[in-house]
């Protein structure tokens, strides 16, 4: 059984087709990850896979729960991190968890053990009985993934886990996944959207690229980067010109860009064939100051097969959200 498996699931709007017969199948203890530039899908999948919106057409089934006819046992067996902030500031991290476990109906005599054993594990012991609104914007998304856990769920839905953080606050949120998985290893799977192509390829064991609607490629991160089976090597030279002219029609070659004083060259297997280039240059006379070697990229995968490049929307930004909130709440007199 598999911990997520889609048949031609679609979602319609009117004339606009967001998912567009949609076939995955997620294998149990994996890091999922779903890219995709904005309007491709993403945020459409996910409400479907956690029965807050139903498709138009096809089926899915998220635990071997089908999302329509059991989508109470789906829920159950889910955990959600949404994008948006979903915690409520007026009340401590702890109690936070206890009324996410009084809804989940987890058995009173296991919510305390359940709550400090999700502290423990994402490190909010000691800020455990603080009230939310003296949180970190780190520290919020650690409290929503402790609630998500809390009531042992076998599939955990990130959406955008780290957008918005800080460079420093985001790696610390990428070694608690990482930490998640290796300690719940067979018994938790992690569906995550992101709009960070190095949060991808550090994290993901699998990664699906989707464009309107549609899976465009799909493999594990280094296989998709290996897939496009072209280096670039820049060289540095003052004669740019006639290294140029020289490397024309070598087989290993598959294009050429000049500069006032560098080059670059697209190859296959860069490694390899760099040597090539700098033994050509010395027999032309030309000196080679420098030569860098780059492999390809997640975002050079992405770029080849949407075009588009992710940039993340000034609206995703998670501290601005929780900021605005606090403000329109003080408005309120809350």
């Amino acid at each position: 059984m598999y911990a997520v498996e889609t048949e031609n699931l679609t979602k319609k709007f009117g004339d606009l087709t967001a998912v567009d017969g949609l076939n995955i199948r997620i294998q149990k203890g994996q890091i999922f990850g779903l890219l995709g530039p904005n309007g491709a899908g993403k945020s459409t999948l996910l409400p479907m896979l956690c029965t807050v919106a139903s498709p138009t057409s096809g089926s899915a089934r998220v635990n071997g729960y089908d999302i329509i006819r059991e989508s109470e046992m789906v829920r159950q067996s889910i955990g959600i991190v949404f994008q948006s902030i979903s915690v409520d500031d007026r009340l401590t991290g702890r109690e936070n968890l206890r009324f996410h476990a009084m809804l989940y109906d987890v058995p009173n005599e296991t919510i305390e053990d359940r709550i400090d054993e999700v502290l423990q594990l994402l490190e909010l012991e000691d800020r455990a009985d603080s009230l939310v609104r003296t949180y970190s914007g780190g520290m919020i998304r650690r409290l929503e993934m402790a609630r998500g856990l809390l009531h042992h769920p076998e599939v955990l839905f990130l959406d955008e886990p780290t957008v918005g953080l800080d460079p420093q606050t985001r790696e610390h949120i990428w070694d608690y996944i990482q930490n998640l998985t290796r300690t719940k290893r067979e018994n938790l799977t992690i569906v995550m959207t992101t709009h960070y192509m190095e949060e991808a390829d550090q994290l993901c064991d699998d990664i699906a690229i989707i464009d309107h609607g549609v899976i465009k490629v799909r493999d594990s991160p280094e296989k998709l980067k290996n897939l496009l089976e072209e280096d670039v090597v820049t060289v540095r030279t003052a004669q740019p010109e006639a290294l140029a002219h020289g490397l024309a029609g070598q087989a290993y070659v598959l294009g050429i860009t000049t500069g006032d004083s560098s080059l670059q060259i697209s190859v296959r297997n860069g490694q390899e064939n760099a040597p090539k280039i700098v033994n050509l240059a010395r027999d032309l006379g030309i000196e080679v100051d420098s030569i860098v070697i780059e492999e390809p990229s997640l975002n050079d995968v992405f770029l080849y097969h949407t075009s588009k490049e992710i940039r993340e929307e000034d609206g995703d930004n998670f501290l601005k959200k929780y900021k605005r909130k606090a403000r329109d709440e003080k408005r309120r007199g809350r």
